[in-house]
């Protein structure tokens, strides 16, 4: 009698805990004011941006820097996202949970995998892909087997690229994306600013490129945990993705901002080609040159964003 009085207790206090309203978390926010926060993957990137703002503080966020102030009229937070996906999306994640994020906009370099880009010119995709989330698939003796996995995308060898889940309503259902959007008006925007923007064609040590450097707007941005040194598979990402651009953070930032409806938009330069220049990797050459044209865009956009 006492065991059934005990399992029908505890059958009662399971039913009260299921009908329970769902808890969300909160998280301490260390600073009220409305900002944009303006995030690169490193110092190079951020440095002509950290030298036009006005910055009047800094917060220590689980060991990231994130400097407030103002930056072209915008209330703003300037942090690093440190390289690559893991790194992107944790911090992401952190400025949104402890910050009053009213945008993010990110400013760096990339590898160029349109063909008909060059070296130095701007890239604002309106839309970025995780392209290497993917399967390894087993080799069999009539081919590749991806069992129920995607083949939506092709293949590079044994890779096939996949879509990712992400979390669709309180229900916790779930949607398969690849494709995640920049914010419209941002988009928008920025087309009207680039118009005015004067960008860098020489680095400080004299190496000049080649061809005059635009901007483009629009089209298709990817990102994924490695850095990209091949001829080959720059042609395949091309090829596959219509991809202007490749880099590591981008997409993560991307998919954080789309889970927690925060705008997002993304200015990359290109350093270097990905593999499909003549000689060795370009990087090390115009890797400032390049971070400087995508600031320089950004902050043309803040420029009008302000208006």
């Amino acid at each position: 009698m006492k065991k059934r009085n005990v399992l029908v207790l505890i059958f009662f206090t399971v039913l009260i805990a299921a009908c329970k309203p769902t808890q969300q978390l909160e998280s301490p926010t260390l600073e009220e004011t409305p900002r944009l926060v303006i995030m690169s993957a490193f110092g190079a990137e951020l440095s002509m941006l950290q030298q036009e703002a006005d910055l009047t503080g800094t917060y220590d966020l689980n060991g990231t820097e994130v400097q407030i102030g103002k930056l072209y009229g915008q209330d703003v937070a300037l942090m690093l996202s440190g390289t690559s996906m893991i790194n992107a999306a944790m911090n992401a994640q952190a400025v949104i949970d402890h910050f009053n994020v009213q945008g993010i906009v990110f400013s760096g370099i990339a590898g160029g995998v349109n063909p008909n880009l060059n070296i130095g010119d701007v890239v604002i995709p309106a839309q970025w892909g995780e392209y290497q989330e993917a399967l390894f698939a087993r080799e069999t003796n009539t081919g590749w087997d991806t069992g129920w996995h995607t083949r939506d995308f092709g293949n590079y060898g044994m890779i096939f690229p996949q879509y990712v889940s992400v979390p669709e309503n309180q229900a916790n259902g779930y949607e398969t994306k690849f494709w995640f959007a920049a914010d419209e008006e941002m988009l928008a925007v920025a087309e009207d600013a680039v118009r005015i923007v004067a960008l860098s064609t020489c680095t400080s040590q004299d190496n000049c490129l080649t061809n005059e450097p635009v901007v483009v707007v629009g089209g298709n941005g990817v990102s994924g945990p490695t850095f990209v040194d091949n001829a080959d598979y720059r042609v395949w990402v091309w090829e596959t993705f219509e991809a202007d651009v490749l880099d590591m953070e981008s997409a993560a930032v991307a998919h954080v901002a789309y889970v927690n409806d925060v705008p997002f938009l993304a200015f990359r330069s290109l350093s270097d080609l990905a593999g499909g220049g003549a000689g060795e990797n370009e990087i090390n050459v115009f890797y400032q040159l390049a971070a400087d044209n995508a600031a320089k865009v950004l902050l043309a956009f803040l420029d009008t964003w302000a208006e």
